[in-house]
């Protein structure tokens, strides 16, 4: 009796042990600390899992090539890109930190939406789709899609997808190319070629892209030449 006393005593201990650590009925389980669990707070602004929010200023950062995202948060980091809370955010955080942010997004397969298709004239349609498709010799513009893909869903390593962008996005970022806001490591090229567009074709452009939808299964382009002066980027 006494061996058996002793070790229903145990158990009770040992019960009494397993309820002392047990949460809280009812209480949350504590949350993992995964990479996607720690980038919760870039969704607030970039929408969830990367994929844009009705607001025309935050882009979509799930399916970009992750060398291309990578860049921007160096960018945004090292002072080329101008944002207070983007800078802060990235300011205590490695390079090979920023890599594996931009690698998470970088693989991430999801739907768009339906394009906004804000206000625009038939001129400024045909205009933009010139300027996006053809380019313009004249100015030395080549074509967005010479370097952005023939689908405009971007090109490897580096060069980002155009469609599924806000056009208040892609108004902000032609001009900020245009007034040095927005800096690239050298050449620099779309500093160069934003220069040479005119304040209608960038208004062209941007409402011709955000008509546009999106593919289905878009992805990035092979790595190819590029014309000048964005041939000569490294």
């Amino acid at each position: 009796m006494g061996g058996m006393s002793k070790t229903v005593s145990k158990a009770l201990q040992q019960l009494g042990l397993l309820i002392a650590l047990a949460p809280p009925a009812g209480a949350a389980p504590p949350p993992q600390d995964t990479l996607a669990q720690r980038l919760q707070a870039c969704t607030v602004c970039h929408g969830a899992e990367g994929r844009a929010t009705a607001s025309g200023y935050h882009p979509r950062l799930a399916g970009k090539p992750a060398d291309y995202l990578y860049q921007q948060l160096l960018a945004f980091r090292d002072g080329r890109r101008h944002s207070p809370v983007m800078a802060e955010l990235m300011a205590p955080l490695s390079d090979a930190y920023l890599r594996e942010i931009a690698s998470h997004f970088a693989t991430l397969d999801l739907p768009y939406p339906a394009p906004a298709r804000p206000a625009a004239t038939p001129e400024q349609l045909r205009r933009g789709e010139q300027l996006v498709r053809r380019g313009d010799p004249t100015r030395g513009l080549p074509a967005c899609a010479a370097c952005h893909g023939e689908r405009l869903g971007g090109r490897l390593p580096a060069l980002p997808g155009l469609l599924g962008l806000p056009p208040d996005y892609l108004l902000a970022q032609l001009g900020a190319w245009r007034n040095g806001q927005r800096q690239a490591q050298a050449p620099d090229c779309m500093a160069q070629l934003a220069r040479r567009l005119a304040p209608e074709d960038v208004a062209a452009v941007a409402r011709w892209i955000a008509h546009q939808p999106v593919p289905a299964g878009l992805r990035p382009e092979a790595p190819a030449p590029l014309p000048e002066p964005c041939g000569a980027q490294p």
